[in-house]
């Protein structure tokens, strides 16, 4: 995550009914595709997922900022968008880690 580098952007998407943050929405695309022609590619989807993360990384940033200001943000707000947000970033890292893992593996066959 980054550092404490906030915006002055209006912030919102943060209360608690707030729950589809929009994070992996393309894969339940991709899962309801698995039988039919079209599906999303793998560098399609992971790259999504990696502007998703960084959109909740800034929407982060920008709560604790808010409430280290004082600018109307409640602590509990501030604390599930920075859990959210690391809960994205260990997704994506760990997706990362499979990938680079299989690649791997793959490189290491003999034919």
């Amino acid at each position: 995550m980054s550092g404490l580098t906030g915006g002055s952007g209006v912030f919102g998407g943060l209360g608690a009914g707030a729950v589809n943050d929009g994070f992996l929405s393309d894969a339940g695309v991709a899962a309801s595709n698995a039988g039919s022609a079209v599906s999303v590619p793998f560098a399609g989807m992971f790259q999504t997922m990696i502007q998703q993360t960084s959109a909740l990384d800034q929407k982060a940033s920008q709560a604790v900022t808010r409430l280290l200001n004082g600018s109307g943000v409640e602590i509990h707000d501030a604390m599930i968008a920075t859990q959210k947000a690391d809960m994205a970033f260990e997704l994506a890292l760990q997706v990362r880690n499979k990938a680079v893992g299989a690649y791997q593996q793959m490189m290491g066959m003999q034919f």
